[in-house]
């Protein structure tokens, strides 16, 4: 379902899904998450990623891996978070 990024012209959108770590508090615990959008490639994705957990309070991250989503994921809660990328929206799920 991930595939390595890539910036190939395409007609579908490009969903990427960025999993990492975020910090809400300096030395706190972080906090599991994933990050789905809808970005023109990589390094937009990134830095729009680090942009919306910034607007969330998260004061660093640690982005380990991202790819392209190929098709909807079919269970919750990615299924809600890649339609949500499509209307432009950066969904961060959360894993506590």
């Amino acid at each position: 379902m991930i595939s390595p990024a890539d910036n190939d012209n395409t007609d579908e959108p490009m969903i990427f899904i960025i999993i990492g770590k975020a910090y809400e508090t300096k030395g706190g615990e972080g906090i599991e998450l994933h990050i789905m959008l809808r970005a023109p490639d990589d390094d937009t994705a990134v830095r729009d990623a680090l942009n919306a957990l910034s607007e969330e309070g998260f004061l660093e991250a640690d982005l380990d891996q991202i790819g392209m989503l190929q098709e909807e994921p079919p269970e919750e809660p990615h299924a809600s978070a890649y339609q949500g990328a499509l209307e432009g929206e950066v969904a961060i799920i959360r894993f506590d």
